[in-house]
């Protein structure tokens, strides 16, 4: 629902400003005879109604979505247009109030189409007020005879183009990096490392070893199609490695000739920061014909991942990743994991389920148990569907469910860029299906099992939709900690400076890596953040080195079995309240995992006080 009215406001917007154009000349060249104005002010006042009803309609979601707008950009519009409307019917001369009503109208929509940070509201209203302002003072000069009917608009525009750059190039307060979006402080004594200390162990024999080898080859999709690709171990998906809690695991990564460079980032694992795969902070990317040794201890069971860091937009859609389970069984017909990918094939990009684009058959014997472990290394959210059989969701992200309820045949999951879960079922006598659903659309690849591996495939992806939030049971997990810091992290579309000109971005509080604030915490810290997304796309929301505790979203408390991850889906109008204990040392990257808007600048950082970073992350750490 939030989608739609976002990019309804953003297009009335636009037209605001085409007829406000029209309501600033006509009230500039109309005289004493308001009767000329009055169809540019009627028409603009219906365009100022429909945004306001746009405003209505999301407040219903939360009055984070629409705070400013109530409080800034509607009465920049409202109340210079509705004086000039009055002046109009009382048949007034409207030669002032005219042109700034139209200018009024015009900021709004301005500021509808710049993300700003809410730190830096009084400022915003303080230069919409000089703007307004100036407008009058203008008008009133060149109604006393300082100026013609000619040169007025063009005075009032060069104002408005003075308070568009402002607008947009107006930083918000001076923010203190330590506590970006206020909240309690604490007084823990700051941890004092540099990152290249924080390593996995150095003094233990490791107790297993892989090495990944990184090289430019080819796929060869179920379809037939092949695919110019990287590969890890001349495969794509890479090996899985598998893994037990407590064992040292060493992996050296090998780059034979992929010239982006490659790292590896150990996704959902909260390894030491030094051993975290980000090029430009944690280390630096291995060059063809180098390599690097990672050492870390998986604490936690469940289903990872890991992908290259390295320019991650191109090299993890062209196959640099793999799976990483630990404590799974070495060996288990009863297993399947199953990547959801787009595969990138000349402009277009193909769907599949590792490398299967088109369905695939295996028989599996009724009664036997099953894992799906669904794991999405595509940039978007993806829309799985199980059919023929009803099932649990077992594990979100690595995380157990507690109890974890029975979902019937059909329900449909949404699995964020990054995310994964773990689906629990036992075979049927009869066809089960998994099928994945690209952009709402009927399904392009799929998964069919039977105990014959000769079923065809099912499903229509019209399921019900699988809700986190009120999925499994309340457990024995102690409630939040009261919060030693708070951060409010507003997800937002619009126009802003980056590089050597204007773009239309994905920001955070109105802005672009690097200008985004990094997030300070001690060691110890309770963290609580709020994201939101007022934007019209999805954001996979990642944190390093950290799984965080969902809260709430839209307002509404988690009911379900504690919502643990690493990968938060924020799709346009929704808003969660998080929490996490720092307890893992480091500067640690903060992202959106569709890697696009991350190499875009939907990126920052979540640093320790004490710690610092040996590389420069102010660049390659951004992508």
């Amino acid at each position: 629902m939030a989608e739609p009215l976002f990019i309804t406001d953003l297009m009335l917007a636009a037209i605001a400003a085409g007829v406000a154009v029209w309501l600033a000349i006509r009230a500039a060249r109309s005289g004493a005879d308001p009767r000329r104005l009055r169809w540019p002010l009627a028409v603009t006042a219906v365009v100022v109604a429909a945004r306001i009803v746009v405003t209505a309609l999301l407040s219903a979601g939360g009055w984070v979505l629409v705070d400013d707008r109530v409080t800034i950009g509607l009465p920049a519009a409202v109340v210079p247009l509705t004086v000039a409307a009055v002046a109009a019917v009382r048949g007034r001369a409207v030669t002032i109030s005219g042109q700034v009503a139209a200018a009024g109208v015009l900021i709004s929509a301005w500021l509808a189409w710049v993300p700003r940070d809410p730190s830096g509201a009084p400022a915003v209203a303080a230069v919409v007020a000089v703007a307004l302002t100036l407008t009058a003072a203008a008008a009133a000069l060149r109604r006393r005879g300082h100026g013609t009917g000619k040169r007025s608009p063009a005075v009032v525009g060069a104002l408005l183009i003075v308070a568009a750059v402002g607008l947009l190039f107006l930083p918000g307060r001076p923010v203190d990096s330590a506590d970006w979006g206020g909240g309690p402080r604490t007084t823990r004594v700051p941890y004092a490392a540099d990152i290249a200390q924080l390593t996995g162990p150095r003094g233990r024999s490791a107790d297993v070893r892989f090495t990944l080898t990184a090289a430019r080859g080819t796929v060869r999709l179920a379809s037939g199609r092949v695919v110019p690709a990287l590969t890890f171990n001349g495969t794509s998906p890479g090996p899985t490695l598998r893994v037990r809690t407590g064992q040292v695991v060493e992996v050296v990564l090998v780059n034979t000739d992929v010239a982006e460079g490659v790292t590896i980032h150990w996704h959902g694992v909260d390894v030491p920061n030094a051993e975290d795969g980000v090029p430009g902070l944690t280390q630096d990317a291995v060059p063809p014909g180098g390599q690097h040794v990672y050492r870390f201890v998986p604490n936690r069971s469940g289903t990872f991942w890991y992908h290259s860091h390295r320019d991650s937009r191109d090299t993890v859609a062209r196959g640099l990743f793999g799976a990483l389970l630990v404590d799974a069984p070495e060996h288990d017909d009863g297993e399947f994991t199953l990547f959801t990918h787009a595969w990138p094939l000349g402009k277009d990009t193909v769907s599949a389920l590792n490398d299967a684009d088109a369905p695939t058959r295996r028989a599996v014997p009724d009664g036997r148990a099953l894992r799906l472990r669904l794991i999405n290394s595509s940039q978007d959210p993806q829309r799985i569907q199980v059919t023929g059989v009803q099932f649990q969701v077992a594990a979100i992200d690595g995380n157990a469910v507690h109890e974890p309820g029975v979902l019937p045949s059909g329900t449909v999951l949404l699995l964020a860029a990054g995310g994964r879960y773990d689906v629990a079922l036992v075979m049927p006598a009869t066809t089960v299906t998994v099928s994945l659903h690209s952009n709402e659309q009927a399904a392009t690849a799929a998964l069919v099992l039977s105990p014959t591996g000769l079923g065809e495939p099912a499903g229509d992806g019209h399921g019900p939709a699988f809700d986190p939030a009120a999925y499994g049971s309340p457990d024995a997990t102690p409630p939040p900690a009261a919060a030693d810091r708070r951060f409010d992290l507003r997800l937002d579309n619009g126009f802003k400076v980056s590089g050597a000109g204007l773009t239309f971005a994905n920001t955070v509080n109105g802005r672009l890596a690097p200008a985004i604030p990094t997030l300070m915490v001690a060691v110890g810290d309770t963290v609580r953040m709020r994201v939101t997304n007022r934007g019209i796309i999805d954001h996979p929301m990642h944190l390093h080195g950290h799984r965080v505790r969902v809260l709430a979203r839209n307002g509404r408390p988690v009911t379900g079995s504690p919502w643990w991850t690493d990968t938060l889906n924020v799709a346009p109008g929704e808003w969660y309240d998080i929490t996490f204990r720092a307890d893992n040392p480091g500067v640690w990257m903060d992202h959106c995992h569709n890697f696009k808007h991350a190499a875009e600048g939907m990126t920052w950082h979540l640093a320790y006080i004490g710690v610092t970073a040996p590389h420069d992350h102010s660049g390659e750490a951004a992508e």
